[in-house]
């Protein structure tokens, strides 16, 4: 499959997909609480994204049997919601999903805190977040895909995290999963070309410790091969000749005014 260049009429679609994603996430954000069961956050956010007359664009995908995927601690991501995972105090949870509106889909994670975490996981949420942001100083049209890889990276790797090799971000549209790949780290070569009117799904994964992860059983979740911590950040983004467009802003994060969607450099 090679890297489509969505016309106005999809990037729209594609910027409506966004906002309902982002909606979800923000609403998931308001739920999340000690005591309730991942398969609970997973049935609340089935149901905000069909309230929104969209499709859960993870449900079956694969064979996966959720519409969230819910990874607490050392679960990087993938985590299947069960009744009797329950989430307590202190523990930073990683909700990633997607939605599908008009046959076009959004993809995007965040990681939380759940009440008083300690300072080395609230660091490493908000620098993985914080590394997503480096890379997106470099998506612009002409510069070269693993610019942003780099960027994201390096800046993870300057306070000592482990940077996930096993896994890496995606072109999106149609389907969930588009050309091309998208490594978090930097590669000796800079990949393609950057051109506007590409739509990305970046998703800096970023390890406490080592970077290595494992598998489990289930043959869906992936954990941290040392059991440290690990977080998540994703936005589907839109490529212009200036600025990025990111389409899943959340509403919170818009009034933190983090990034502002001005193509205007």
């Amino acid at each position: 499959m090679a890297v489509t260049i969505k016309s106005s009429q999809e990037i729209e679609l594609m910027r409506q997909a966004g906002k309902i994603l982002a909606k979800v996430h923000e609403g998931l954000k308001k739920e999340l609480k000690p005591g309730m069961s991942t398969l609970d956050i997973d049935r609340i956010g089935e149901e905000m994204i069909r309230s929104f007359g969209c499709e859960p664009s993870f449900k079956n995908y694969q064979g996966y049997p959720a519409s969230v995927c819910v990874s607490i601690n050392e679960e990087v991501v993938h985590g299947i919601p069960r009744k009797d995972r329950i989430i307590e105090e202190g523990d930073i949870v990683s909700l990633d999903t997607g939605v599908i509106y008009k046959g076009y889909q959004s993809d995007a994670a965040r990681t939380h805190g759940v009440g008083e975490i300690t300072e080395d996981a609230r660091l490493l949420i908000e620098r993985t977040r914080q590394s997503f942001f480096e890379g997106m100083k470099y998506a612009v049209a002409g510069n070269h895909l693993h610019d942003i890889s780099g960027a994201i990276g390096d800046y993870a790797e300057s306070f000592g995290y482990g940077v996930v090799r096993d896994l890496c971000g995606h072109g999106i549209g149609t389907h969930m999963h588009e050309d091309p790949e998208i490594p978090n780290y930097r590669k000796f070569r800079r990949g393609i070309k950057l051109r506007a009117g590409m739509t990305l799904a970046v998703e800096p994964m970023i390890n406490l410790g080592t970077e290595r992860v494992v598998w489990m059983d289930d043959d869906w979740t992936v954990v941290t091969q040392d059991m440290d911590l690990s977080a998540h950040y994703e936005n589907t983004i839109l490529i212009r000749e200036g600025k990025p467009e990111i389409l899943s802003l959340t509403d919170s994060e818009i009034a933190e005014e983090i990034w502002s969607n001005d193509p205007i450099l």
